[in-house]
């Protein structure tokens, strides 16, 4: 089974002159449910090459045992060195795709038409697609083959109003992930804010939060459509 894991390229958090990126966490737990599940996986960004860390994401508060992992990792931490362009990968050659979050995908995927266009021939391909915590707002502009919003009529999850009011961004990101997958017509469930929370309809796996990220690749693993695959 072949894995694409789509990171960020964005590093500047607003107009606050502070750093942003992906989450660590949700590069960290999925990246092991892939692995331990005898998956290979291939990293891929907009501009290729090392992607840019949270740095929050890696302050000891945010740490985990897979993080720990992670960072004790020389070939894994050598292979986020090195992603490939997103504009050199296609559908045909993955199973599924996974995209991590972090406030940077809001910037960069969310608008990427390589990006859109990726998540597009994915879904119409029948294969499972998962985003955790901001990385389904990446979805606002991704459209299924009827030429409908793709989460229209969707059940779908991801970071919730109160958890970015929490973190104090609500006015600094570029919209809202609840609400802008509310407007594109998804139908959208949350619980309270940082529980552990994945949605699947159809090929579609949508996670709340970054406690989320690692549940919803163990849930893209035992999807039907990689049945024999595993």
């Amino acid at each position: 089974m072949k894995v694409l894991m789509v990171l960020t390229s964005h590093d500047q958090l607003g107009n606050t002159g502070r750093k942003t990126g992906f989450w660590l966490e949700e590069l960290a737990a999925p990246y092991y449910a892939f692995q331990d599940a005898g998956a290979q996986i291939v990293l891929a960004s907009p501009q290729g090459g090392q992607p840019p860390l949270d740095p929050k994401s890696d302050e000891p508060a945010f740490q985990t045992e897979l993080t720990h992992r992670f960072q004790a990792d020389a070939v894994a931490k050598a292979q986020l060195a090195a992603t490939v362009r997103l504009d050199s990968v296609s559908h045909e050659d993955f199973d599924a795709v996974f995209y991590p979050g972090g406030h940077g995908p809001l910037w960069d995927l969310a608008e990427d038409p390589v990006s859109i266009a990726l998540i597009q021939s994915f879904f119409a391909a029948g294969k499972p697609t998962a985003l955790v915590c901001h990385a389904p707002g990446v979805l606002r502009h991704a459209k299924a083959p009827d030429g409908r919003p793709l989460v229209e009529g969707r059940k779908v999850t991801g970071f919730t109003n109160t958890e970015e009011e929490a973190v104090g961004l609500t006015q600094v990101v570029p919209f809202l992930v609840e609400d802008e997958l509310k407007a594109k017509g998804g139908i959208y469930s949350k619980l309270g804010d940082w529980a552990v929370y994945v949605v699947t309809d159809g090929v579609l796996i949508t996670g709340q939060n970054p406690a989320s990220s690692g549940p919803a690749a163990l849930e893209l693993l035992a999807h039907p459509a990689l049945k024999g695959k595993r």
